[in-house]
C-alpha cells in the first residue's frame, strides 16, 4: 500500500504562520493581565455577583407571599416612569423580580468592568510606552488585544458563575438563574469588544473610556425610552439597545434563549472590526489623531493646561447630568404611584431619601444618585494627575517654572469645581423635569458636595502619598456607590452604611432641613486629605 501525503498550498501555510505570529505571546500577556488585575477583578466579580443574591433575599423577605409579589409586579408594569428605570416585570416570582430589579443594573456594571479591563490592557499600555517595549520581544501585533479580550471574557464568566450560584443559594436557581447570568455576562463581553474598537480610534486611554462609556449610556437611554413606551419589552428602541437585549432574555419567564445568539453575533462582528483595525495601525498611533493645541495663550498656565486636557471630559459629564437630571425630574411626578399602598416599598424609598413624604424622599434619592455618580467624576479627574505623570508628560512641565503644587492645583480646581458644576446642572435639570421646587432641589444637590469632595480628597491623598496604589480610589468610590444603591434595599446594617460619607448627609429636600455639622465636618476632612496629599506629592519623586 502506498502512503499518500497531502501538502497544504504554500499560500495557506504562509497565512497560517502569519496568523500564528500575530498572536505570539498572547498567553504570557494574559497571565500578566490577570496578575495585574488579581485584586480588582475578584472584588468586582464578587461584589456584583453577590448583589443579585442579596436583592433576592431582600425581595423574598419583603414580599413573602405570591399575592404581594403579584401586586408589586402589576404596579410596576402600570407605571411608565418605573419601567424606564428598571424595565417591565415579566414574572412575579422572586427570581423574576430579581431579574426586573437587577438585569439592567448588572448589565451596565458588567459593561463598565469590561471597558476598564480592555482599555487598561490595550490603549493605556500604548499610551504609557510599555506596549512598545513589550512589542520589541516575541509579541505579535494582535496579541495585546487578544489578551485583553480574554481577560474580560474570564472576568465575565467568573461573574456569571458567582451570580448563578448566589441566586441558587437565595432560592432562585434553575434555568432562570443561568439565563440571567448569561445575559449579564453577554452584555459585558459585547462592550468589551466595543471598548476594543474605541481603543483603535484614539491615542488617549481617557478618551477611549469616554467613548465606550458614552455608548453604554446611550444604550441605557434607548432601553429606558423603549420600556417607558411599552410594558412588554417589545419597543424597537429597547431592541436597539444591548441592555434591552439582556432584559428581553426574560429570565424566569419562559426564557428566550435565542436572544443570546444576538449577543454572540454582535460580539463576533465587533471582534472582527477590532482585529481588522488593530492590524492596520502602528503601536501608539490611532485612526483619530490628536490635534495639537497652541503652545501659548490659554495653556501657558497650569490651570489653562489642566482645563485644556480635561474640558472634553467635563463637557460630556455636564451634558449627561443635564439629560439625566431632566429624566429623573420627569419621574418624580409619578413617585406616589410607584409604590401605591405597599408599605414595604415605601419604606425602602424613605430609607434612601428620608421620612418627609414620598415625593421628597424620591427627590432626595435621585439627588443622592447624582451625587454618587459625580463622585466617579471627581475621582477620574483627580487621577488624571497620575495618568499625566505615568505617561511622562508631567516631567517636562515640571522641568520649567511650574512647581508641583501649582501643576496639581490646576487639575484639582477642575476636579473639585467641576463636581460643583455637575451638581448645579443636575439640580437644575431635576427641578426643570419636575417643574417645581427649584430652590429646594438645587440646594439639595449642592448639599451632596461635602461627600463628593471627601472622595476626591481620598483620591488626592492616595495619588500624592501612594501613587502606585492610586487606583484604589476607584475601589472606595465603588463601595460608596454600592452602599448607596443596594444598602437601603437590603436593609444593610447602619455600621456598614456609615462607611459611605453620603450616609452622613441630610436627606434633602424635606427632612429636618440642612444639617451643617456633618457637612462642615466632611468638608474639613476633605481639606485635610487634600493638604496631606499635596504635602506628600511635594516630597516624593516623580514616577518614571
Amino acid at each position: 500500500m502506498t502512503a499518500v501525503t497531502t501538502t497544504a498550498p504554500a499560500g495557506t501555510r504562509h497565512r497560517t504562520r502569519a496568523t500564528t505570529g500575530q498572536l505570539a505571546g498572547t498567553w504570557t500577556l494574559l497571565r500578566l493581565a490577570l496578575r495585574r488585575d488579581r485584586i480588582m477583578l475578584p472584588i468586582w466579580v464578587l461584589a456584583l455577583g453577590g448583589s443579585f443574591s442579596s436583592v433576592g433575599s431582600s425581595i423574598a423577605s419583603l414580599y413573602d407571599t405570591a399575592a404581594q409579589r403579584a401586586e408589586l409586579a402589576a404596579s410596576m408594569n402600570g407605571n411608565s416612569s418605573l419601567r424606564a428605570m428598571y424595565g417591565p416585570v415579566f414574572d412575579d416570582s422572586v427570581g423574576g423580580l430579581v431579574s426586573w430589579r437587577m438585569a439592567a443594573f448588572g448589565a451596565v456594571l458588567a459593561a463598565v468592568m469590561s471597558l476598564i479591563v480592555v482599555i487598561r490592557h490595550t490603549r493605556e499600555e500604548e499610551e504609557t510606552g510599555r506596549q512598545e517595549m513589550l512589542s520589541s520581544a516575541m509579541v505579535g501585533r494582535r496579541a495585546p488585544l487578544t489578551a485583553a479580550l480574554l481577560t474580560a471574557v474570564i472576568a465575565n464568566v467568573a461573574q456569571a458563575l458567582v451570580l448563578a450560584a448566589g441566586l441558587a443559594g437565595a432560592g432562585a436557581g434553575g434555568a432562570g438563574a443561568v439565563a440571567l447570568a448569561l445575559a449579564v455576562a453577554g452584555t459585558g463581553v459585547l462592550f468589551a469588544c466595543t471598548a476594543a474598537i474605541a481603543a483603535q480610534f484614539t491615542e488617549s486611554a481617557r478618551l477611549a473610556k469616554g467613548l465606550t462609556a458614552a455608548v453604554i449610556g446611550a444604550a441605557f437611554v434607548l432601553k429606558a425610552a423603549g420600556d417607558s413606551a411599552a410594558d412588554d419589552g417589545s419597543s424597537v428602541l429597547t431592541w436597539l439597545s444591548p441592555v434591552g437585549w439582556a432584559e428581553n432574555v426574560r429570565a424566569y419567564a419562559d426564557e428566550r434563549w435565542w436572544v443570546l445568539l444576538v449577543f454572540a453575533v454582535a460580539v463576533a462582528v465587533q471582534a472582527v472590526i477590532a482585529y481588522g483595525l488593530a492590524g492596520r495601525r502602528d503601536v501608539g498611533m490611532s485612526f483619530l489623531a490628536t490635534r495639537p493645541g497652541p503652545a501659548q495663550g490659554r495653556i501657558a498656565t497650569a490651570f489653562g493646561l489642566a482645563l485644556r486636557l480635561q474640558r472634553g471630559a467635563l463637557t460630556g459629564w455636564v451634558l449627561s447630568f443635564a439629560v439625566v437630571g431632566v429624566a429623573f425630574g420627569g419621574l418624580t411626578g409619578g413617585a406616589a404611584d410607584l409604590v401605591g399602598d405597599n408599605a414595604k416599598t415605601r419604606e425602602i424609598f424613605e430609607r434612601m431619601g428620608g421620612q418627609a413624604g414620598l415625593t421628597d424622599a424620591f427627590l432626595a434619592t435621585m439627588v443622592s444618585v447624582l451625587g454618587m455618580v459625580a463622585a466617579l467624576y471627581i475621582v477620574a479627574s483627580v487621577l488624571r494627575l497620575h495618568g499625566e505623570e505615568t505617561a511622562g508628560r508631567a516631567e517636562p512641565v515640571l522641568a520649567g517654572a511650574v512647581g508641583r503644587i501649582g501643576w496639581a492645583a490646576g487639575h484639582l480646581v477642575i476636579a473639585f469645581g467641576g463636581a460643583a458644576l455637575l451638581m448645579t446642572v443636575g439640580g437644575l435639570g431635576l427641578a426643570a423635569g419636575y417643574g417645581h421646587e427649584l430652590p429646594a432641589v438645587l440646594g439639595a444637590s449642592l448639599a451632596q458636595l461635602p461627600a463628593i469632595w471627601l472622595l476626591g480628597g481620598v483620591a488626592v491623598l492616595l495619588y500624592g502619598a501612594f501613587p502606585k496604589a492610586a487606583v484604589a480610589a476607584w475601589g472606595f468610590a465603588g463601595i460608596c456607590l454600592a452602599l448607596g444603591w443596594l444598602g437601603p434595599a437590603v436593609d444593610m446594617p447602619q455600621a456598614v452604611m456609615d462607611i459611605s460619607p453620603f450616609t452622613h448627609l441630610p436627606k434633602l429636600p424635606g427632612g429636618t432641613g440642612m444639617e451643617w455639622g456633618p457637612a462642615l465636618a466632611l468638608t474639613a476632612a476633605a481639606a485635610v486629605l487634600v493638604g496631606a496629599g499635596m504635602g506628600a506629592l511635594r516630597r516624593r519623586d516623580v514616577l518614571t
